[in-house]
């Protein structure tokens, strides 16, 4: 009798517990960034937009019959996913890693979190313009945040890394181990990413309304003073190749995708004489030669006659390397051209192409002769400088960015466009229909407030 009462009594107390043992109302700090890092790394990073702005800068085409991405359709609902990634799976984990970590005093996740909500908003505000931020994340209190324009945006972005810097600088004693996917914990190294997107962010606003060329350059110096140093450095997510744990950019290119590499990129590599022809891109399966494919076309060819990234960047083990070093010396290349002049961006600018071809494993004699085909001059130093940084950026969003900046690479015309190239993308369907905000209505053709023409 007693089990029985024993057992009964038991069974109500189970029965009164209303939480769900499979969706705690509480986690620690490493349940919650390990995932967040591998959103970052394989949606916001390499995801579906990513694959469209490859597309756009001709590194990536479509084998399917115009109209498509790489003649610029773009429907609402093609960005819906991206917009939840960087929402859903990002910004809003990233705002709860943050308060919680400030609570428990845990000083490195709290700067850990402001560098990543840092990075996240500077790819959404460069793909989308205006975004929500400071009204965003307060839950039933307000479904419809208004939109934060890109100025401001760009305020909180720098706020948020001095901020993260700031925290690191605590110098608290409990660290990420396994749960940090990009560092191990590695404190030093998220203050020297942290200082690497102050110098980006500041290139950003060359030309901006009310900046100047001159002012951002100094400042984006005087930040890489403390940013990356060597390829060690570099911010980047290692992908174990097994099923289930495929890099992203290796899934995006197969078969079932119909994507393959642009002509406009692999000629590039040909042009140039380029020595990392053979490991950034693959020869075609059929072929054995390396062979893009044309933007626009009316009709489709064989998938396996053209070319695929190279095992360094395409393999199901591959690496994403979302921010590197060659990129910190491209940018103090581009900062020393404004400030000093193509004489003395010459050394950094070489320096920057030498960081990324030794990380792929190009020899000394083959990157010097290279480089002496690619020396600056005053008429071709900003091209150049550009050029070289989206090689080292491979498969980056950056690129994109750098393209509205600058105007380079020169991108040849596509033919059956629907219109010139983009300029952003389109705001999702779901957002219009669940927050209705005036710069909905932007066209892909419709310029950034930092795009200035």
């Amino acid at each position: 009798m007693s089990y029985i009462l024993m057992s009964v009594s038991g069974c109500k107390k189970y029965i009164d517990v209303n939480t769900n043992p499979n969706q705690p109302l509480d986690v620690a700090e490493a349940q919650i960034l390990a995932p967040v890092e591998v959103a970052l790394s394989s949606k916001l990073y390499a995801g579906n937009v990513a694959v469209i702005v490859q597309e756009y800068m001709q590194v990536a085409a479509l084998n399917q019959v115009a109209p498509n991405a790489g003649t610029y359709l773009m429907y609402n609902t093609d960005m819906n996913d991206d917009w939840r990634t960087l929402y859903v799976n990002c910004l809003n984990n990233l705002v709860t890693l943050n308060v919680k970590a400030i609570a428990d005093g845990k000083t490195n996740y709290a700067g850990i979190a402001k560098i990543l909500t840092a990075y996240c908003l500077g790819t959404g505000t460069d793909l989308w313009g205006d975004i929500p931020y400071s009204q965003a994340f307060k839950g039933t209190a307000n479904f419809t945040p208004v939109y934060d324009t890109q100025k401001d945006i760009y305020t909180t972005i720098q706020n948020l890394l001095d901020a993260g810097i700031a925290d690191i600088a605590k110098n608290g004693t409990i660290t990420p181990g396994g749960d940090d996917f990009f560092y191990a914990g590695d404190m030093i190294k998220w203050k020297k990413l942290a200082y690497t997107l102050k110098a980006r962010y500041y290139m950003h606003l060359t030309k901006a309304p009310g900046y100047t060329a001159a002012t951002q350059a100094q400042l984006a110096l005087t930040a890489l003073q403390n940013g990356m140093q060597s390829n060690d450095d570099d911010f980047k997510m290692a992908y174990g190749g097994a099923a289930g744990a495929e890099n992203p950019w290796q899934q995006n290119f197969i078969s079932a995708s119909t994507i393959v590499m642009a002509n406009t990129a692999v000629n590039g590599f040909k042009t140039r004489n380029d020595p990392r022809l053979t490991i950034m891109v693959a020869p075609a399966t059929a072929t054995g030669l390396y062979t893009g494919l044309g933007q626009g076309l009316t009709t489709i060819g064989q998938l396996e006659d053209y070319s695929r990234p190279g095992s360094f960047y395409g393999a199901a083990g591959a690496t994403n390397y979302v921010v590197n070093y060659s990129e910190a010396l491209f940018i103090k290349a581009e900062a020393t051209l404004i400030t000093s002049g193509y004489s003395s961006a010459q050394s950094i600018y070489q320096s920057a192409v030498l960081s990324h071809m030794t990380k792929l494993g190009v020899s000394t004699a083959n990157a010097n002769t290279y480089l002496a085909s690619r020396a600056l001059t005053s008429s071709n130093a900003e091209q150049l400088i550009i050029e070289e940084k989206g090689i080292a950026n491979f498969l980056s969003l950056e690129n994109f960015t750098d393209y509205r900046r600058t105007g380079y690479p020169v991108l040849p015309a596509v033919p059956n466009a629907l219109s010139t190239v983009p300029r952003r993308v389109l705001y999702p369907q779901t957002e219009i229909i669940s927050n209705p905000q005036p710069q909905q209505s932007a066209k892909l053709t419709d310029r950034l407030w930092w795009d200035v023409q």
